[in-house]
């Protein structure tokens, strides 16, 4: 499919000086690109350039089968439409005079709204769940509220692309997720091709097709999420030398504790993951095991546990992998019984769990405790 916005090795920045070169993207119709990378690293500069409120420096910006600069004002608003960080407050305007803004390409000199242009008003409105705050005025909005709103004037434009700028800025969990909602039924249902910065990786994983890391004069990556999110991608993006980012399940973890492991978890299944995070705020160092590889727990131990004894999945538990465990066991002061169930296949950790208490080594069941 032939992409109906891109760049041609574009360069951007301010007043002749060229902050980032060589940006290079192919945007299909009904497609989500993110722009994600640290603060100051230019993704608000890339958005205003190709939106033509901030010149290029060189390259070109093609929006269908024209550049930037061959469409006449009034008809690029009619293909593109943004919405910037900056807040607008205006005074005594209702909110559906906020969206009928979006009009304005289609509207006389006068400005005047047609039957077509106000049922425009109210679609948008309805699209964004905001008929109810129609007559309600604009300033008085919660910040939620207003990216709504924001977006709706947008959608009223009848866009082919639509810019955001860090549009779940100032908004909690909810709104985030529903400001993205939109966006990806927006795409999905209008073929409205959608280009936003995030901060968050995580919703910038789920909901994007594309990624585009920014940093240094250059794009560090551009591709599908399982492309550029790969292993240590986020650290290096990011420059994070404590901490790191678990690509499988799209967060960020904490530094591991240091020091040799104090105390030694049996887990399995999952239920290790909130015995580790517990060690880990109270800065204990841990060893863990057995677990498969293929295990929730592992993909968490691997990235806070001091030593994470593990068995490749599907395979069994030999006296080898218990081994391991029951020397790194006997190194530890304490035990912690996550309370993974025991079976045929794990049957080395009920092993494990006989061995502490035959050795005297004191063991809590998670369940339990109230301190570690």
């Amino acid at each position: 499919m032939e992409p109906y916005f891109k760049t041609e090795d574009l360069a951007v920045g301010y007043d002749g000086s060229i902050l980032i070169h060589d940006i290079n993207i192919r945007l299909e119709k009904g497609k989500i690109l993110t722009l994600i990378g640290p603060n100051g690293a230019g993704k608000s500069t890339i958005l205003k350039s190709i939106t033509r409120h901030l010149q290029t420096i060189s390259g070109r910006v093609f929006v269908g089968e024209k550049t930037l600069q061959q469409w006449q004002p009034k008809e690029l608003a009619k293909q593109v439409a943004v919405v910037l960080t900056d807040r607008i407050r205006p005074e005594l305007t209702t909110c559906a005079e906020v969206v009928a803004m979006g009009r304005y390409p289609y509207t006389n000199l006068f400005g005047r709204l047609t039957e077509e242009d106000k049922a425009a008003v109210r679609e948008a409105l309805e699209r964004v769940h905001g008929l109810d705050l129609a007559q309600r005025d604009f300033s008085a909005l919660s910040d939620g509220q207003r990216q709504r709103i924001l977006l709706a004037r947008a959608l009223c434009q009848e866009p082919e692309v639509i810019v955001l700028d860090e549009p779940t800025a100032y908004l909690d969990i909810r709104y985030k997720i529903e400001l993205l909602d939109i966006l990806r039924e927006m795409a999905r249902e209008k073929g409205i091709t959608v280009i936003l910065s995030l901060h968050e990786i995580d919703l910038a994983a789920k909901v994007s097709d594309y990624l585009l890391c920014v940093k240094g004069e250059t794009i560090a990556s551009f591709g599908t999420p399982e492309q550029v999110l790969q292993s240590h991608a986020i650290e290096s993006l990011y420059d994070m030398e404590a901490g790191s980012y678990n690509r499988l399940f799209g967060s960020v973890e904490m530094p591991k504790p240091e020091g040799e492991p104090r105390v030694f978890v049996i887990a399995g299944a999952g239920f290790g993951i909130p015995v580790y995070r517990e060690l880990q705020r109270k800065g204990i160092p841990f060893a863990t095991g057995i677990l498969f590889e293929n295990d929730v727990d592992f993909q968490v131990a691997q990235t806070l546990g001091s030593a994470v004894v593990s068995v490749p999945a599907f395979e069994e538990m030999t006296e080898v992998y218990f081994a391991q465990a029951a020397r790194l066991l006997r190194q530890c002061a304490a035990v912690i019984d996550a309370g993974t169930p025991l079976g045929k296949l794990n049957d080395g950790n009920g092993k494990l769990l006989k061995l502490a208490r035959e050795e005297g080594i004191p063991v809590t069941k998670w369940n339990k405790m109230t301190a570690c």
